[in-house]
């Protein structure tokens, strides 16, 4: 069922899929050029905080979607799908969401007592996910593929809450991530998480000196 599918797909966007050049002995695809400018937009919106993000998020998860798929990455095309949601989610928690206090949702810290929660289930997330990608699929790296995957939705779900752990989380994603793409020969697509990995750092200072500006107001 899923290579029929793929082979759907293939012949669909078979242009988007052709290489448009060739990166260290690796091609690289229209539909990852694409993919690599639209997700490195959304990054730089969401350390402004600006809602914009969103809909980029969900513009690249769909292209990402498809490439990831085609390298047999299937956690890491998955997840797309649930990024999509997410980002649906998040949208409308940055437009309309509120704080605990029932005030405007704004960039604050996650609460202590909620590190051992999201901690605990981020690993069960990875074994499980490792677990069905091994069994039920091709896939030659499960647990490889599965740890980005499980701890990319919980930085999504911290985003969508502009919570500020989530940049130090997508600092591991991305530093793996980067790992990941490199053995599978995805070379820009490694080069914009080693991007996205420094990107984080940045976010990181961007919202925690937010946070400070907020507790002067």
């Amino acid at each position: 069922m899923l290579e029929t599918l793929l082979a759907a797909a293939r012949s669909w966007f078979g242009p988007a899929l052709s290489p448009a050049f060739t990166l260290w002995g690796s091609p690289v695809t229209w539909l990852e050029i694409v993919a690599f400018a639209v997700a490195l937009a959304m990054v730089v919106a969401n350390m402004r905080v600006h809602w914009v993000a969103w809909p980029l998020a969900i513009a690249s998860s769909l292209m990402y979607a498809l490439l990831f798929a085609d390298a047999k990455l299937y956690g890491e095309a998955g997840l797309q799908f649930v990024f999509v949601a997410v980002a649906l989610w998040g949208w409308w928690q940055w437009l309309r969401g509120t704080g605990a206090d029932g005030a405007p949702l704004v960039v604050h810290r996650l609460p202590r007592r909620a590190w051992a929660p999201v901690i605990g289930a981020t690993l069960a997330g990875w074994v499980g996910l490792a677990l069905l990608l091994d069994h039920a699929t091709d896939s030659p790296v499960p647990w490889f593929d599965a740890l980005p995957t499980a701890a990319s939705i919980t930085g999504q779900l911290l985003l969508a809450r502009k919570c500020l752990e989530n940049w130090p989380t997508w600092l591991g994603v991305n530093l793996v991530s980067v790992a990941l793409f490199a053995h599978k020969a995805l070379w820009l697509t490694a080069v914009l998480y080693a991007l996205f990995a420094v990107l984080s750092v940045a976010g990181w200072r961007v919202w925690r000196q937010r946070l400070r500006e907020q507790a002067h107001d």
